[in-house]
């Protein structure tokens, strides 16, 4: 597939290479050679998301990083991001990530209890989520290397894998997959997948991982059969978001259903 603005890669770049440095649009948008205008629809139509919003969640994914890798305090790892407001640090770490820095930091047991727990119970179809008679939204996931683990997938309301999916499930094997019950509205179809004996900070922060995203919104319309979805796990990208929801969170739920429905 032919990349679209490839100097957009470049901006990626350099994102990462002075993420704790200030950068504003207009420093972005002249790396590039564009207008901050321009600029912003071309990030957006490249990466799908904003690209100030874009900076903000790997700021929030290095914060993963220095909270398992680090002594740091998280005052201090807040500053280190850019972040003066412990308490907002705190509050949109929490809202994108789905624990608090202290839990997330203090997760590395549940990890590999949750993953020890997902591989004892052998294959499973994954549960779908709703209550009410809405669309379903069916397709297969495939990998382009090979894999055995559990592959995570869900629709979230941005392309980004943060926050809990509106729709999500676990998955047991490459194969078809289903969502029941999808209430109308635009969706943007994630997918991670984590290999058995994976260990738990690799886990915690899933920078290897195979993973899959949709390109284009999936929209979900009343009495309107949604496209049968195909989806290829990769190995990671430079134009690839972030993964800040914390998989654990994401076992753990699934983990707590199969415990209600046994």
């Amino acid at each position: 597939m032919t990349n679209p603005y490839p100097e957009i890669d470049g901006v990626i770049a350099y994102i990462h290479q002075h993420i704790y440095d200030p950068l504003p649009l207009s420093k972005l948008a002249s790396y590039a050679g564009y207008s901050p205008y321009h600029f912003t629809r071309v990030f957006k139509k490249r990466i799908g998301l904003p690209p100030l919003y874009y900076v903000s969640s790997v700021r929030l994914q290095k914060a993963k990083d220095l909270l398992l890798q680090t002594d740091l305090g998280i005052r201090d790892i807040a500053l280190e991001i850019g972040q003066q407001s412990l308490g907002t640090f705190t509050t949109r770490f929490a809202g994108r990530v789905g624990a608090t820095p202290a839990e997330f930091r203090n997760s590395r047991l549940e990890a590999d209890n949750h993953m020890n727990a997902l591989q004892r119970l052998g294959e499973w179809k994954g549960i779908y989520p709703g209550q009410l008679p809405y669309n379903t939204i069916q397709g297969t996931v495939e990998a382009e290397v090979p894999f055995q683990g559990v592959i995570l997938i869900g629709l979230f309301a941005r392309p980004i894998p943060e926050g809990f999916p509106l729709y999500g499930t676990l998955l047991s094997e490459l194969g078809k997959f289903s969502f029941s019950n999808v209430k109308p509205g635009t969706y943007f179809l994630m997918a991670t997948s984590i290999a058995w004996g994976t260990a738990a900070v690799d886990v915690l922060l899933p920078h290897r991982t195979l993973r899959t995203r949709s390109r284009n919104p999936i929209v979900v319309q009343p009495y309107t059969r949604v496209p049968y979805q195909e989806v290829r796990l990769h190995v990671p990208r430079l134009d690839d978001p972030p993964i800040l929801i914390s998989l654990p969170l994401l076992m753990n739920r699934f983990l707590s259903r199969m415990l209600v429905k046994s």
